[in-house]
């Protein structure tokens, strides 16, 4: 395995911004595009919403060539009232309303809680039982240093404790999939059903719930609840130094976060506690993966959603705070067992707008070549909202690298975030339209264009 190449040496070989100039893109490789469903389509009874409203926007979506869509399944929503008592109305109407119009399905299984934006009046939480569960044991969620928990997402301590009413986390997980297969047979038999991609964190991401408000300066890494706390001391004690397991100085009277520095001067020197919690969040995609793979063995690809932590790339930080102390190479190499794809999420960011603080460009550019290297395959998705001409050909250049060592790679798929009255607004469609063009290796001359009404 060739490994991930050291932040600083990437800051030699990435320019400062990706061209965006426009460039011909015909006769390129075929990159199918999906859209992303709104998280409301579905409602908490798992009725689909407004499905006459819905079927005009997919049909528009038809109408400029997009591949397909995605679609989140809500564990909130399907288990969300009893354990194993499983609500799949909504999506069967929603797969069937899809099939009809050739439409292909990207499925994301989201083991996590939804919260709008504030225009957003959606929110999803996770299931009503575990909830109750939650009221009991407080440690079933990831916990930080001052004790203040993270609803998003279960922690992984529990991924094999049987405290969900005499499940485990994994047990759960893979009931909940097997009911989906079970349910939707006759989607993955015609192909319709092409990507099924696990939820592995918080915001459906490999990541420790490493900040609140997703603001984005990180608030410490979040494994203060008793099973991972107890992993950790475990872990440590196997290393022969108790100081270790110990928290930072002043650290149980909560004055302050455990920053970067305690990694390597208050864990052990050699950062113990960094590699730590990087080795478990590969173990628990490593284990989720796994029980996955036994689920949809004969059905399409896997593939895991990972965020770009722009924000922790500077020469004094890294993302360890995510859970990649160790940087992406033991992720890479993981999925490359599996066969899975990584689903790369990047924002339409220059690192010259905002002036050499944070270098997003740089970070894609170490992920991409080092999973390409490693002939895992990548798709990626969009974060930030994105209408216009400029942003667009940045998604352009990172689906379809010019770099002459990357010239016969390429995206996957993209996945774009997403489907809303905007995108749908004449001007936007219209440059929406050519990006798909541009995307699928076809001529994208004006003349070509649909004509939408307003």
């Amino acid at each position: 395995m060739s490994g991930l190449r050291s932040l600083y040496e990437y800051r030699t070989h990435v320019p400062d911004h990706i061209e965006t100039d426009e460039r011909d893109f015909s006769d390129t490789t075929h990159v199918p595009v999906y859209v992303v469903l709104l998280p409301g389509v579905i409602n908490i009874e798992c009725e689909l919403v407004d499905d006459e409203r819905l079927l005009s926007q997919l049909k528009t979506l038809k109408s400029v060539n997009v591949d397909g869509v995605s679609v989140d399944i809500w564990w909130g929503i399907v288990e969300a009232n009893k354990p194993q008592k499983y609500k799949w109305r909504g999506y069967k109407k929603l797969f069937r309303m899809l099939l009809a119009l050739d439409l292909k399905i990207q499925v994301f299984m989201s083991f996590h809680e939804f919260r709008g934006d504030d225009d957003e009046d959606v929110e999803i939480p996770l299931p009503k039982w575990i909830k109750e569960i939650g009221k009991e044991n407080r440690d079933i969620y990831f916990r930080d240093i001052h004790g203040k928990q993270n609803l998003e997402c279960l922690t992984w301590g529990i991924d094999d404790q049987p405290v969900l009413r005499g499940r485990t986390a994994l047990q759960v997980y893979t009931d909940f999939m097997r009911s989906f297969r079970s349910k939707f047979d006759k989607f993955f038999q015609s192909g319709g059903i092409t990507d099924i991609q696990i939820g592995l964190g918080a915001f459906g991401e490999l990541r420790y719930p490493a900040n609140h408000g997703r603001s984005e300066y990180p608030s410490g890494i979040q494994f203060y609840d008793k099973y991972l706390k107890r992993c950790h001391e475990k872990a440590a004690k196997e290393n022969g130094d108790l100081s270790w397991s110990k928290p930072p100085d002043n650290a149980g009277s909560c004055s302050r976060e455990i920053t970067r520095d305690d990694f390597g001067s208050k864990y052990g020197g050699g950062g113990f506690l960094e590699k730590w919690c990087s080795k478990y969040l590969i173990d628990h995609a490593n284990k989720l993966l796994s029980m996955a793979q036994s689920v949809f063995e004969e059905a399409g690809y896997l593939s895991v959603k990972v965020s770009g932590m722009h924000w922790w790339v500077k020469p004094d930080s890294s993302p360890a705070d995510a859970g990649f102390g160790d940087g992406y190479a033991p992720l890479i190499s993981m999925l490359r067992e599996y066969h899975a794809s990584l689903n790369f999420t990047f924002g339409e960011l220059r690192t010259l707008a905002l002036q050499e603080i944070f270098h997003p460009e740089m970070l894609v550019s170490e992920i991409l070549n080092a999973a390409w290297d490693d002939c895992v395959e990548v798709a990626g998705e969009n974060t930030l909202p994105c209408y216009d001409r400029e942003g667009y050909n940045k998604i352009l250049e990172l689906a379809k690298p010019r770099n002459l060592r990357f010239k016969h790679r390429s995206f996957t798929a993209l996945t774009y975030n997403r489907l809303n009255e905007a995108l749908l607004e004449q001007h936007n469609l219209k440059e929406f339209q050519l990006f798909v063009k541009r995307m699928h290796g076809e001529e994208a001359a004006m003349e070509n264009w649909i004509e939408f009404d307003s």
